[in-house]
C-alpha cells in the first residue's frame, strides 16, 4: 500500500500499462484514431498526461479548472495546454443553460443572474426552470460568467477512452479503479500464463459488435420499445459463441419488457429467436396468456422431449397439467420428488436483532454436533479448491487480462468440455484420496484470491477440516458433477446451513423457512438431487411461539 501512495502518479502509471498492453497485443484492430492516440499520448509532458487521466477517471465530461487542482499536476492551465492543441480538450466551450448549472454552485448562480426575491432562496431546480424562460441557446463559460477567475473545460476524448478501456477488459463493467483496488491489495488476482496473442477481440467487427450491443442495451434502460431495438440488434459473426450469447440475453430481457407491458405476441416474437436459457419456456407462457393454446401445447411437447437443463424441466413440469386441463386433455400422474425429511421447530422471538438461519442455526449447534450456515459458499468453495487449476487453465479466449475473477467463458456452453481433461484430474483425486491435501494445499496457496468459486470470507480451516472429514467423497464427487453440469443455475440453491457429527463421520444439510416463506425453484433442486442420490439433507420450518 505504501509504494501506490508514495508515487503521485500510480494512475498514470496504470493508463500507460493499458496503452502498452493494448499496443502489443490489438495494434491490428485499432482504428486510425486509437492507434493515433496510442502513438502521441507518450510524447507529452507528464503534467498534462497526468491532468487527461485524472479527467478521465472521473464523471462527466465538462470541468471546472478550480475542481482540477492537484498537487503532483501544478498549474492546471498550463498542463491543459498542450491537450487543447492536440485536439483533446476545449477551452471555454458552449455550454447550454442546464450544462452551466451543473458547473455552478448556488451562490454563483444568484451572482451570474441576479437573482432576488423568491428566486434568490428558490431551490437550484426551481431556478433553473426559472431561468429557462429567458435564457435560450449556448454560450461560452466566459459569456455566461465573464467575472468567474476561473476556466471550463470540455474533453472530447472520453469516447476513445472507453473504446480502450473496452478493448483492454473485454467488458464496460471493468474499469480504471482495477489497478488501484489490485496496487493497494484489496482484490488479488491468480496471475494466469498466457501469451500476447491472448485476446478478448480477435476482429474489429468483435468491438465494433458489442459497442453497437452496448448502445442497445443503454436505449433499452433509457426507456426506448423494447420491441423496436430487438430489431435492431446488429447481426453477429456465428463463430463467436461471446457476443452471441449476449445477444441472446439481450433478446430475453427485451421479451421480459414486453411481458411486462402485457404484450404477449411481441414478447412471443423475441422468445421465439431467442435461444437463451429460459426463454423456451417463457414463450409457453406468454402463447398461453396469448390464448394460443393450440402452439402453446406444441412448444411444450417439444420442450418435454428435450429439456435443455433442469431448471426448465421444472417449469415445464408446473405447466404442462394447467395446460393440459385447458385443452380437455387426460390428465396426467404427477411428479412426486424423492421424501425429505422436515424438522418443525417453534422457538421463542429472539428479542435482539436476529436472521431466521442464525435463530435456527444457534438452536441446532451442540457441542458434538456444531452447525454452520455456509448456503452456496462450503460446497462452491470445496470445489473451487479442488478444481482451481482446471478453472484458472490458459485455455485460449479464457484469460487476456491481468484483473480476471474468473475465465471469461465460465457460463459458456463448452466451459466444461474444452477443460474436461483437467476435471476428470481433479476429479478423478476425490477417487484416490488426495482430494484433501489438494484442497488444503490451495486454500492456503490461493488465499484470498479472485475466483467465481471460492467464498474466502465464509470458509476457515475449522469448517473446512470439518467438511473434508465429515462429507464422503462420493458426496462431494456428486455436488461438483452437478455444478458443472449448469454453472449459472447450480452455484447457489444449496441448503442453508450444515451440522457436522466429528465422531461419526457424518453431516446434515439444513434448509430453513421461516414464517410465511417457501422454497424456491433452485433450492428444490437441489434438496430432490440430493434427497434421490441419498446424500442427508431436510427442511426446517420454523414458527415462533405465540
Amino acid at each position: 500500500m505504501n509504494q501506490i501512495l508514495e508515487n503521485p502518479f500510480y494512475y498514470l502509471d496504470n493508463f500507460h500499462q493499458v496503452l502498452h498492453w493494448i499496443g502489443e497485443r490489438y495494434s491490428d484492430l485499432l482504428t486510425d484514431e486509437e492507434a493515433g492516440f496510442l502513438a502521441s499520448f507518450p510524447t507529452l509532458p507528464q503534467p498534462s498526461r497526468a491532468l487527461f487521466v485524472r479527467m478521465v477517471m472521473r464523471k462527466g465530461e465538462l470541468f471546472r479548472a478550480s475542481k482540477l487542482s492537484y498537487p503532483e499536476i501544478g498549474c492546471t492551465m498550463s498542463a491543459a495546454a498542450p491537450l487543447v492543441e492536440q485536439g483533446w480538450l476545449v477551452q471555454d466551450p458552449e455550454l447550454t443553460l442546464d450544462e452551466l448549472f451543473d458547473l455552478l454552485q448556488k451562490p454563483e448562480i444568484t451572482r451570474v443572474f441576479a437573482l432576488s426575491g423568491a428566486e434568490r432562496s428558490a431551490r437550484k431546480a426551481e431556478q433553473l426552470e426559472a431561468l429557462r424562460e429567458r435564457h435560450e441557446g449556448s454560450h461560452r463559460f466566459t459569456t455566461w460568467y465573464a467575472d468567474a477567475g476561473d476556466q471550463v473545460y470540455h474533453i472530447l476524448s472520453k469516447p476513445l477512452c472507453d473504446r480502450l478501456r473496452l478493448i483492454f477488459f473485454g467488458n464496460f463493467h471493468q474499469d480504471w479503479s482495477e489497478f488501484v483496488l489490485s496496487n493497494l491489495g484489496i482484490y488479488r488476482y491468480e496471475k494466469v500464463e498466457f501469451s500476447p496473442a491472448a485476446r478478448g477481440f480477435r476482429s474489429r467487427r468483435d468491438i465494433d459488435d458489442y459497442l453497437a450491443l452496448h448502445a442497445c442495451r443503454e436505449r433499452f434502460s433509457e426507456g426506448e420499445d423494447p420491441l423496436l431495438l430487438a430489431r435492431e440488434l446488429p447481426a453477429l459473426a456465428e463463430d463467436n459463441e461471446w457476443l452471441l450469447s449476449r445477444r441472446q440475453k439481450m433478446l430475453f430481457q427485451f421479451g421480459q419488457q414486453l411481458e411486462k407491458l402485457g404484450n404477449w405476441a411481441g414478447a412471443f416474437e423475441l422468445y421465439e429467436q431467442c435461444a437463451y436459457p429460459g426463454a423456451r419456456a417463457r414463450a409457453i407462457r406468454v402463447l398461453e396468456k396469448d390464448e394460443r393454446l393450440g402452439l402453446a401445447y406444441e412448444w411444450l411437447q417439444r420442450a418435454q422431449a428435450a429439456p435443455e437443463s433442469e431448471a426448465e424441466r421444472q417449469q415445464l413440469l408446473r405447466i404442462a397439467p394447467r395446460l393440459r386441463r385447458k385443452l380437455g386433455h387426460m390428465r396426467e400422474p404427477a411428479h412426486k420428488p424423492t421424501p425429505v425429511e422436515r424438522i418443525d421447530l417453534v422457538l421463542p422471538m429472539p428479542a435482539e436483532e436476529w436472521w431466521v438461519e442464525g435463530v435456527v442455526r444457534d438452536h441446532l449447534w451442540q457441542d458434538e454436533a456444531p452447525c454452520f450456515y455456509v448456503e452456496n459458499a462450503l460446497a462452491n468453495s470445496l470445489f473451487g479448491l479442488l478444481c482451481w487449476d482446471a478453472v484458472f487453465a490458459a485455455i485460449p479466449g479464457a484469460f487476456f487480462h491481468p484483473f480476471h475473477h474468473g475465465p471469461a467463458d465460465l457460463h459458456s456452453a463448452d466451459f466444461q468440455r474444452r477443460r474436461a481433461a483437467l476435471f476428470e484430474t481433479c476429479m478423478a483425486r476425490l477417487g484416490d484420496g488426495s482430494y484433501r491435501d489438494a484442497i488444503r494445499a490451495n486454500f492456503a496457496a490461493k488465499a484470498g484470491l479472485q475466483s467465481p468459486f471460492v467464498y474466502w470470507d465464509a470458509i476457515d480451516e475449522a469448517l473446512l477440516g470439518l467438511a473434508l472429514d465429515c462429507i464422503p467423497a462420493a458426496h462431494l464427487k456428486l455436488w461438483f458433477e452437478r455444478i458443472l453440469l449448469d454453472i449459472k443455475a447450480n452455484r447457489s440453491g444449496f441448503p442453508d446451513l450444515i451440522r457436522f457429527w466429528p465422531d461419526e463421520k457424518r453431516y446434515q444439510m439444513v434448509e430453513v423457512k421461516g414464517p410465511g416463506d417457501r422454497l424456491q425453484d433452485n433450492q428444490l433442486r437441489w434438496i430432490d438431487y440430493c434427497a434421490e442420490h441419498g446424500m442427508p439433507v431436510s427442511v426446517c420450518y420454523l414458527a415462533w411461539e405465540e
